[in-house]
């Protein structure tokens, strides 16, 4: 067993984490039935299902939201070699659909996965009914998108390795796969050990570092082409880690420990959360 760990947001039960022999991810255990999962997702707290602005916090998240997408966008632009009328997107997880309604404006043709009811009404109406339940996964046609991004979304998968080959037949040969995740070995995680709030357990299924990554995606002949930092999840989860280890939020050690956390990843690549960029064959 790597570590033990409570949910704090919601259930506050405690899981293990398991390191796959295979691969070095680290697995929850036990993992929620597929009928019980969704019940770890119902708090109001849960961000990425809302576009409120309660407090100081929701605020600056959403802030951050705001300055994030035109990064986005610019990155999935610069895999189009020249102009086309038929760029094609696919956003799994999209939340409250702000990344494909940016995406949209920008000529790409968009389709959004979204099991949450209320988030996917929400981005239903910022993307003209574009947004679908996860079922909808299945009746995608094979080769249909140049570029799949999944934003802090693959460690919530069940069935990771059954996931992984319907992305690869989802895309065209020699498009991208564009998945963000958490990085557990970064110097965050190590600081705040079982209170790292990037483990959300039960929601995060898995826990991934960079060689688990190139692992999982070399079995099927798709390479890792670049990682990129998210420097901003630093203080973002470090705020959080500080409210679920002390009981409140501490801006001022939070931001110190994410200043450390990225000081230190100049040096080991080491980020807090990483993207990475995959190609197809």
């Amino acid at each position: 067993m790597y570590l033990k760990v409570k949910d704090h947001s919601v259930s506050g039960e405690v899981f293990e984490l398991i390191e796959n022999p295979e691969y070095g991810f680290l697995e929850t255990r036990p993992q929620p039935s597929k009928e019980k999962l969704p019940e770890y997702y119902e708090s109001e707290d849960y961000i990425s299902h809302t576009d409120t602005k309660r407090n100081l916090f929701e605020n600056v998240y959403h802030l951050v939201r705001s300055f994030t997408l035109n990064k986005k966008v610019k990155l999935i632009n610069s895999f189009i070699e020249k102009p086309s009328s038929e760029k094609r997107l696919l956003d799994i997880g999209c939340g409250t659909g702000d990344f494909l309604h940016a995406a949209q404006k920008n000529g790409w043709i968009v389709s959004g996965i979204e099991p949450n009811d209320d988030a996917r009404a929400i981005a239903n109406k910022k993307t003209n009914n574009s947004v679908f339940n996860i079922e909808q996964l299945l009746e995608f046609h094979e080769h249909s998108y140049d570029v799949i991004t999944l934003w802090h979304v693959l460690e919530h998968l069940p069935n990771l390795e059954e996931q992984v080959n319907l992305l690869k037949k989802l895309l065209k040969p020699g498009g991208r796969l564009i998945i963000a995740v958490p990085n557990y070995k970064s110097y965050d995680a190590q600081l705040y050990k079982e209170f790292w709030a990037a483990y959300d357990v039960p929601r995060h299924l898995w826990h991934f570092n960079k060689t688990s990554i190139s692992g999982l995606f070399s079995k099927i002949s798709m390479n890792v082409e670049k990682i990129k930092p998210m420097w901003f999840d630093a203080f973002y989860v470090c705020l959080l880690s500080e409210k679920y280890k002390t009981g409140k939020m501490n801006f001022i050690k939070a931001f110190f420990n994410g200043f450390v956390s990225n000081f230190k990843a100049l040096s080991t690549k080491e980020v807090s959360s990483l993207i990475y960029i995959i190609k197809n064959s």
